[in-house]
């Protein structure tokens, strides 16, 4: 917990102050001054105030209103175990409440009631503001779990229930919390801040250059595919097993949005520049492609599990790509009840929506350029965390599955690049 917010704003300092580069004490003297610094630039800059707490918690008002009662395509997830093998009902109306999103911030941006850039230049006042409202949500969930006797599969020890949690599927009237924070709040937030970079450079510079633009598109995409593919999400792990403690509260209301736009605030805090023609585009190929496979390869797994339970719909949401339904997929049946996929994008790699996903975070890396090292910690970081996700999955499955995991690996044997590894 620590370490999540020191980063936070160690991040926020280095393109704020550093130019994005890596900082640190310039001797065993400068110890002591180095974090004074460090305090007065948090203090001076960051400092929330009424008014970003007012505009942030609209926000998540509006967009929680709109989860709970906007029209929307409703979705059984997987049974829970816990609760008899009941299947609760999600209202998936991401793409309206997504469009709608943008069409009323694009209307308080050109009518110049709330200029975007307004949050690029508070940034990290809307940061501290996310951190402290996370920390306050993530207090209540889990002494509300408590309280109403929804905790469970609890261990015993505080620290570690808070930081897991102790509710599974937390909601308030019509609105599944932990579902609106990890597809509505995270992402469309993400893409908000790459907007408002955007903005100011446009507003500080009167243009947008090519990286900025490379970094709209990658993360329009990447909340679009969210909003768009949002009925296949109760079925994945987030939902359906992990309870809605510390670390999913915080990261989803703060952490994924603040870190995540890392590279497009580098960008923005920089006078424009440009690549060359073929590394520009390298880069957008890069992306695009990566994106196609990731985009179809979550699709392709999780419309197999809806149409197993029979929750699969065929929706028009934009962009529907190519490949993205298999239809009479090859699959290995297994003792546990359970069958694994072996049939498109899925009989190269047992975790190839892995390997598109950090391929998209090096783009968004590659698109910085090469001056500091920071614009890669992202990726560095989502390397190391797929490997123990990777390492825990298959544990997990090998206890599951036992022998039906071992020939479901001779039928898929690689983990994450085709032919390789």
């Amino acid at each position: 917990m620590t370490v999540s917010h020191a980063s936070m704003l160690y991040l926020w300092i280095a393109w704020r102050f550093y130019d994005g580069a890596v900082f640190y004490p310039a001797s065993l003297a400068d110890v002591g001054p180095f974090f004074g610094r460090v305090w007065e630039q948090i203090v001076t800059y960051a400092s929330p105030t009424w008014s970003t707490f007012a505009m942030y918690w609209t926000f998540l008002g509006v967009e929680g209103l709109m989860a709970a009662y906007l029209p929307g395509l409703k979705i059984r997830g997987l049974p829970i175990p816990s609760r008899n093998g009941k299947r609760l009902v999600y209202r998936c109306n991401g793409v309206t409440a997504w469009y709608l999103t943008l069409i009323a911030v694009a209307i308080l941006h050109f009518s110049g009631v709330f200029p975007l850039e307004t949050v690029y230049e508070q940034f990290g006042a809307f940061m501290i503001t996310a951190m402290v409202s996370a920390n306050i949500v993530a207090i209540l969930v889990y002494f509300g779990a408590k309280a109403t006797g929804n905790a469970e599969r609890m261990s015993g020890s505080f620290l570690y229930d808070f930081f897991m949690g102790a509710w599974l599927n937390p909601r308030i009237g019509a609105l599944d919390l932990k579902m609106w924070a990890e597809v509505r709040v995270s992402w469309l937030t993400l893409f908000l801040l790459t907007a408002s970079g955007a903005a100011h450079q446009f507003a500080t510079y009167g243009t947008v250059s090519t990286p900025m633009v490379f970094m709209v598109v990658a993360h329009f995409l990447y909340t679009n595919a969210c909003m768009k593919g949002e009925e296949c999400i109760p079925t994945t792990w987030d939902i359906f097993y992990e309870k809605w403690g510390w670390m999913l509260v915080f990261w989803n209301l703060a952490g994924v949005p603040f870190v995540y736009s890392f590279s497009s605030m580098y960008i923005a805090s920089r006078p424009p520049f440009e690549h060359s023609v073929p590394f520009t585009v390298f880069c957008f190929v890069l992306l695009f492609g990566a994106y196609y496979v990731w985009d179809t390869a979550q699709s392709q797994r999780n419309r197999f599990r809806m149409q197993l339970n029979g929750s699969y719909v065929k929706r028009k949401a934009f962009p529907q790509l190519p490949w993205g339904t298999l239809h009479n997929p090859r699959y290995l049946d297994t003792d546990a009840g359970s069958k694994l996929l072996v049939d498109g994008w899925w009989r190269y790699a047992r975790k190839i929506h892995y390997t598109a996903d950090v391929l998209m975070a090096l783009s968004w890396g590659l698109i910085c350029a090469f001056d500091h090292f920071l614009p890669y910690l992202y990726v560095t970081f989502f390397v190391v965390m797929i490997l123990h996700r990777a390492g825990r999955d298959i544990s997990r499955c090998k206890e599951k599955y036992g022998a039906d995991w071992d020939r479901y690996c001779e039928e898929v044997p690689y983990l994450l690049i085709p032919y390789v590894f």
